[in-house]
């Protein structure tokens, strides 16, 4: 199969892409930065095309992805995985350059990509659209504000993918992943403050980009006649807060 992956030169994107050339797929690795997607076809081979995509310009998407060789061109998997959080300030003191970002990246990107390839899968009436949401979409947390509104976005964008795929055998399924440690996601959060971003992992066993990817792989490699809707999951030692009070 030929597997197209955002956001897939660091974090589960990486983790995917080495995962699914260890087992023969081909793999189309897009992100922006170049020299990392260059290192990671160094060590995999002619299985992975990078191709320097940033979903966030969304006019530029359909000139990326006429760059593909002909091997490449059928797309049979889309992972949309590429994505990113900014900031856990409450909304009044959060800045609006943060929350339009996310915007561009987790909601214009995902809908402008998918847009790009879905009507060759239906035309071809086979594909599989995997959409990496987060638990953010469906628990508020305090921070959360914008970033859990656009992963509330992907979930209830890809269960209505589902509803207008009814009749075709294009899957789609949503991701939605808890605390996950060893990316870049709480760097990319916290503007690059390492500090802050190392404590969001201590005191537990948090997941790894090599778990999610193991997740995604069992996706891809399910029966056709399978689709897993919404698929959420945490480390043991997360799980739903109580609903909090403030007191006078």
């Amino acid at each position: 199969m030929n597997i197209l992956i955002t956001g897939a030169s660091a974090g589960f994107g990486e983790a995917l892409a080495r995962q699914l050339v260890a087992k023969g797929h081909r793999v189309i690795g897009c992100a922006r930065r170049a020299e990392k997607l260059d290192g990671i076809a160094q060590s995999l081979g002619e299985a992975f095309f990078p191709l320097v995509m940033d979903v966030s310009d969304t006019e530029s998407i359909e000139a990326a992805l006429a760059k593909l060789p002909a091997d490449f061109r059928t797309i049979d998997v889309l992972v949309n995985n590429a994505g990113l959080a900014l900031g856990t300030e409450p909304a009044y003191k959060a800045q609006l350059d943060d929350w339009m970002r996310m915007v561009d990246t987790n909601i214009k990107g995902l809908m402008a990509l998918t847009h790009a390839i879905l009507p060759a899968m239906v035309k071809r009436n086979s594909g599989y659209i995997i959409n990496l949401g987060s638990i953010a979409g469906t628990w508020p947390y305090y921070g959360g504000n914008v970033y859990g509104a656009t992963k509330a976005f992907v979930q209830q964008f890809s269960l209505n993918l589902r509803a207008d795929l009814l009749g075709t055998k294009v899957r789609v399924s949503n991701l939605e992943p808890g605390n996950v440690g060893g990316t870049e996601f709480s760097n990319v959060r916290y503007h690059g403050d390492e500090e802050k971003a190392a404590k969001v992992y201590e005191g537990f066993k948090s997941m790894s980009a090599e778990d999610i990817a193991d997740i995604l792989v069992w996706l891809i490699e399910s029966p056709a006649h399978v689709n897993v809707n919404r698929l959420e999951v945490m480390p043991v030692a997360q799980t739903y807060n109580g609903l909090t009070i403030a007191k006078d």
